[in-house]
């Protein structure tokens, strides 16, 4: 008797593997060795009938608890004893039916096997969500705005109230299926003749013919439309973010229920804020007489103009922060802050008089009036060992 590989060798798994895991190895391997995928092929058939008897045996608790302790001679008492292998018998005593229906269903459709129930053709579904973009100004988009927009969706045909057929007919129950939209068909396989479930190719999975359809929606039951609807975009939304419209997506089918429509929006880059979070961040142009001697500034917010004193001596890239006066919180209380980053604006352009009074002004300071620059020369002195 040929010498048997290790179990958890042939599925590619570990002893402490559970069950899901090995089930989701068997069948990754069983989809490539299958008969069907490789007709013809002897080594691709003892490979799937080895993989098949490790999966048989590692799912089966008692048969796994047994192989653990024996080996396969726990699970095969005629193992190494010259028989024939009569442990594995038939290859499949072990296997449930609704395990046969999963991986045959992954080769003949999922109608495989007994445990698949039938959908029911005429069972309500959802319409499908549509999706909006919509373009923002950046104060739009912080402040909140009243906006109209068009939307195209799938709606129910009036006429014939989403039937399909026209007007004083109906939809007749479909011959072939007798109104499940789905007809059994035999196929021959490596494991015998199974029977499958298959959408019916009469009414094409409806469970109903229409002979008169109706004209205004060629007998779909729904029609695309356009509207036109006011909405309220709220205050606070960010760049990419969306927000939702119950029910004004496309309409159901067998009367569902509707879809949404979904509003994302896309938010142009402010002339003078930046956004960070709630938080809004800007930068103010400063003269030298500003930041040095101090100065009642006006600074723009979202809100409008608010006044800021500027401390003397204030230094270029100081940051300070105006509290509450940053962007709401979308559906909450509160809002973040504004940031202001001061900026130095070197004069340019100047005349013969006006840098003479700065080469004048300049000769009236000392080391004490510019401390970094003081500290810089110390320390560098100290790096140079001079």
């Amino acid at each position: 008797m040929p010498e048997k590989r290790d179990y958890y060798e042939v599925l590619g798994v570990s002893k402490t593997s559970t069950d899901e895991e090995i089930k989701k190895s068997y069948r990754k391997l069983a989809k490539k060795y299958h008969p069907d995928v490789n007709p013809d092929n002897k080594e691709a058939e003892a490979k799937f009938k080895e993989v098949s008897e490790a999966y048989e045996i590692l799912t089966d608790t008692q048969k796994r608890q047994k192989y653990d302790q024996f080996g396969h001679a726990g699970v095969d008492p005629s193992y190494g004893a010259g028989a024939g292998g009569a442990g594995f018998g038939g290859g499949f005593s072990g296997f449930g039916f609704s395990d046969l229906g999963d991986i045959f269903g992954d080769f003949f459709g999922s109608g495989f096997g007994g445990s698949t129930r039938a959908r029911n053709p005429n069972a309500p579904i959802k319409g499908s969500d549509i999706q909006i973009n919509l373009p923002l100004d950046f104060m739009e988009s912080v402040k909140g705005v009243k906006k109209t927009i068009n939307i195209s969706r799938l709606q129910t045909c009036t006429p014939c109230t989403g039937t399909g057929a026209a007007k004083g007919t109906k939809p007749e129950t479909c011959k072939e299926c007798g109104g499940t939209g789905q007809v059994k068909v035999t196929q021959r396989t490596p494991f015998g003749m199974m029977q499958s479930s298959r959408a019916c190719a009469h009414c094409a999975g409806k469970g109903a013919t229409i002979k008169d359809p109706c004209k205004d929606c060629a007998g779909k039951g729904r029609v695309r439309t356009s509207k036109n609807l006011e909405i309220t975009v709220p205050a606070g939304i960010d760049d990419g973010q969306s927000f939702v419209l119950r029910g004004e997506g496309d309409h159901g089918i067998n009367n569902g229920p509707p879809g949404d429509c979904i509003i994302r929006v896309n938010v142009r880059p402010g002339a003078i804020f930046e956004r960070d979070g709630y938080d809004i961040w800007c930068e103010i142009p400063l003269t030298y007489a500003q930041v040095t001697l101090g100065d009642e500034i006006t600074v723009p917010t979202i809100d409008g103009k608010v006044s800021y004193t500027v401390q003397e001596g204030t230094q270029p890239g100081t940051v300070f922060r105006l509290r509450n006066k940053g962007v709401p919180y979308v559906n909450g209380r509160g809002r973040g802050e504004q940031y202001v980053r001061v900026i130095l604006e070197v004069p340019r352009n100047l005349n013969a008089k006006q840098k003479d009074a700065l080469k004048a002004f300049e000769n009236l300071m000392s080391e004490k009036n510019y401390e970094k620059r003081k500290g810089f020369f110390e320390k560098f002195k100290n790096a140079m060992g001079i």
